[in-house]
């Protein structure tokens, strides 16, 4: 299998409790249960400074940026699990995502990275609505802010309290396999893009 075929795994939120920390690690085991080739990725071991540009001139690009961009490029598909805050995407996701349009050689594309892979969506919330709001926000922010594609499709989890068992999988065996369905279409859709 072609490194590009992997897929990445990864939440808009450090916070260790995170139920979307949670959807994203399940993720990455279903995809390895079903013979996909995953990485689970913790953006809280990749921490940096909000983006200012007096910052980027006076200091340059953090190390983590080009760290994150380099993880990104050996995947050929990406899940980020979003959690929605106040209707729209996490300060830590659109922070993640600024540093790493940033991080380029001078006469490299900015979109360069997010337009060579595919992205697949899904939220988990304790609310009723499952995060939908802010997922429009992240869906803006990849495809007209940085040029990448996003699968129309996306996975929703309400109710999220009590949505997780003891060993980390969905109670709800329907709603388990809607997220399995989605990881092996992002899994099909990356390898038809990369050949």
């Amino acid at each position: 299998m072609s490194t590009h075929a992997k897929l990445l795994f990864f939440a808009g939120s450090a916070r260790e409790g995170s139920f979307n920390k949670k959807l994203a690690r399940l993720g990455a085991l279903i995809a390895d249960a079903n013979g996909i080739n995953a990485t689970f990725l913790d953006l809280a071991d990749y921490p940096m400074p909000l983006f200012d540009g007096d910052l980027e001139a006076s200091d340059g690009v953090p190390e983590n940026a080009f760290k994150l961009k380099n993880v990104l490029s050996v995947h050929g598909g990406v899940f980020i699990a979003a959690p929605e805050y106040n209707a729209s995407i996490t300060p830590l996701l659109k922070n993640t995502l600024d540093w790493i349009s940033r991080a380029r050689g001078d006469d490299e594309d900015h979109k360069l990275v997010f337009g060579a892979r595919l992205f697949a969506l899904g939220a988990a919330s304790p609310g009723g609505t499952g995060g939908i709001r802010g997922l429009t926000t992240v869906r803006h922010t990849l495809e007209m802010g940085l040029g990448a594609l996003v699968l129309p499709d996306q996975f929703l989890l309400p109710k999220a309290t009590a949505a997780f068992g003891d060993d980390g999988h969905l109670a709800n065996k329907d709603a388990q396999e809607r997220l399995k369905l989605l990881i092996q279409k992002l899994a099909r859709a990356a390898k038809v893009m990369h050949g």
